[in-house]
């Protein structure tokens, strides 16, 4: 038996139904900022067992297995590679809040293992991985929830499905605005070494190597192409995927084009902190704005802790108004305002309800009940893709969605993908 057979075979046997009352085993991969929300998250959910922890960062392992403790009363596994992981038959499922160029790799190498997984946006790197992030969930039949939590909050659901039945007539253009406040990184220099405890070589895993930097480390990766993908890629794919949901689009563009820069500050990030993208669907256009410096400008969405963030759709009777808040509707010629919707979830913006829809779906083996399977969370990051694409080369791209490629330009169609770095690859054949 070969070990991809293996493999399979060990997918297929962990297919089971779970009784009613028989809690899911997940262990957390990436105890940064926001792995450690995953364990306060999870810690609500009735039907997860938080069973254990990785992180490359032997502090985080430390910090993340207090908090466990502190949650639940029970002490987790401890785990520094997260192909240990993938190897324990006790864990049913994983939970990667790993940096972006990790997600498309330990989301392929858990479903060859046999483990459902929840994935944080964006779900990938870049578009070919978002492919095989899809065809490994199918291959092996699991569930993998991207980290898209408006599609699992009340008032959001409420607004896109108000959107479907016609309450600002026909929707022309999605606009998504990402205004958050991001202030500079500096300069750190390279160091001969990694501090005590931290892999770094398994933390670039597919990026190039690089000597250890401080703002490549930790949260500032996101500010670095080889690892991250700019705020469009982080706050901004949230209101991307609200985007193309109020336009009831699942398919991508035909054209994209994306411009802007990195404005005022002198320091280490590669990205942008000022961007546009507009997409043309043909019957629609899609919008999206980044701007990371002071942005007084808000329109009809507030300006909240200094930052504007959320959605707008323009229709032939209207305009509907969606962030984390609630919504509004402005009718007519004159803009009144006819409706105005205070969200309805215990928290403006809670991550357990989605958490909890991905537990349910793992024990009952559907993938329909998924909020945000992995098409949907691949979808939207293609869109960021695309725009960062556009962006890095200066030009407007014609895209085939069938295809899954761009018209006529071989330059745009290799960054499609990446060079990995081995044994760190994404496979052709997953």
């Amino acid at each position: 038996m070969t070990r991809r057979t293996l493999l399979a075979a060990t997918a297929l046997s962990a297919s089971r139904v779970r009784g009613a009352n028989e809690k899911v085993n997940v262990t957390l991969i990436g105890l940064g900022g926001r792995g450690r929300d995953h364990a306060n998250f999870y810690a609500q959910v009735a039907a997860a067992n938080i069973a254990g922890i990785c992180d490359v960062n032997q502090a985080a392992r430390e910090r993340g297995v207090a908090l466990v403790e502190k949650l639940t009363g029970r002490k987790p596994k401890e785990y520094s590679d997260m192909r240990q992981v993938f190897d324990d038959k006790s864990v049913d499922a994983v939970s990667m809040a790993t940096p972006n160029h990790w997600h498309a790799l330990g989301t392929i190498w858990a479903c060859q293992a046999g483990k459902d997984v929840y994935c944080e946006k964006p779900a990938s790197h870049n578009i070919f991985e978002g492919r095989q992030m899809i065809a490994a969930a199918r291959k092996y039949g699991r569930m993998v929830q991207v980290g898209s939590q408006s599609r699992s909050i009340a008032h959001k659901i409420e607004a896109i499905r108000m959107l479907r039945e016609g309450v600002i007539g026909k929707v022309y253009l999605a606009k998504g605005l990402c205004y958050k406040r991001r202030k500079s990184i500096g300069r750190k220099p390279d160091l001969p070494t990694p501090p005590a405890g931290v892999d770094w070589n398994t933390f670039l895993g597919p990026a190039p190597l690089r000597p250890f930097n401080e703002n490549r480390f930790a949260y500032n990766w996101h500010w670095f192409w080889d690892t991250g993908n700019g705020d469009i890629g982080n706050q901004g794919v949230h209101e991307m995927d609200i985007a193309r949901w109020g336009l009831g689009k699942s398919e991508l563009p035909k054209s994209v084009y994306s411009f802007g820069g990195k404005f005022i500050y002198d320091d280490d990030q590669e990205t942008p902190n000022t961007q546009t993208a507009i997409f043309d669907y043909g019957d629609a256009q899609m919008e999206f704005e980044v701007r990371g410096l002071i942005t007084p400008e808000e329109g009809k969405l507030a300006i909240r802790g200094g930052n504007t963030v959320g959605n707008i759709f323009f229709g032939s009777e209207g305009v509907l108004v969606v962030d984390l808040m609630g919504y509004q509707v402005y009718k007519g010629e004159e803009q009144t305002k006819v409706m105005d919707v205070r969200y309805k979830e215990p928290r403006a913006w809670d991550t357990a309800p989605h958490m909890a829809n991905f537990v349910e779906a793992v024990k009952s083996r559907k993938t329909a009940e998924l909020h945000a399977e992995i098409e949907i969370g691949a979808g939207a990051a293609a869109l960021c893709h695309m725009a960062n694409i556009s962006y890095r080369l200066g030009r407007k791209l014609a895209f085939d969605p069938k295809l899954m490629r761009f018209i006529g330009d071989a330059e745009a169609n290799r960054m499609i993908t990446r060079e990995y770095r081995r044994p760190y690859v994404v496979p052709e054949k997953v």
